[in-house]
């Protein structure tokens, strides 16, 4: 076998956990085979180099080899091998990642107590006043 669906290759390498999943993600136009936007039926050889976005990450493969059988990882790493400059900006991506605050540590007190929300009342003159209800008659 020297050529086979990208979908399925993509699903034998480990990249998407189902075909439909990988169907789905070159549908969106995620995936590229030497630098154009496939369907799922486009056909990849050896040699050809593979271009899928997981998320935030891009990666960039050249395909080794060709199976339709979904086997272990070891297996399946044998089908491809990333460039350098995919696995750099991998690394890249990982480290600003790793560095980034986290998102709650910037909120400086959280939601606010019931305390602070009867002064927040007070001090924006809440027009309700005595009233319960909303109707204008006393």
């Amino acid at each position: 076998m020297d050529k086979l669906r990208i979908d399925k290759w993509l699903w034998a390498a480990r990249f998407y956990k189902t075909r439909s999943l990988a169907c789905d993600e070159i549908d969106k136009g995620r995936v590229q085979v030497n630098g154009a936007t496939v369907k799922p039926a486009r056909e990849v050889k050896a040699g050809d180099s593979v271009q899928l976005r997981n998320g935030a990450i891009t990666r960039t493969v050249t395909v080794l080899g060709v199976s339709d059988k979904r086997g272990p990882a070891p297996q399946a790493a044998l089908l491809f091998e990333e460039t350098a400059e995919s696995v750099q900006q991998r690394q890249q991506a990982l480290e600003q990642r790793r560095l980034a605050p986290e998102p709650a540590l910037t909120m400086t007190q959280g939601r606010p107590t019931k305390r602070d929300r009867r002064y927040a009342d007070k001090l924006r003159g809440d027009a309700w006043g005595d009233r319960w209800s909303a109707s204008l008659e006393r």
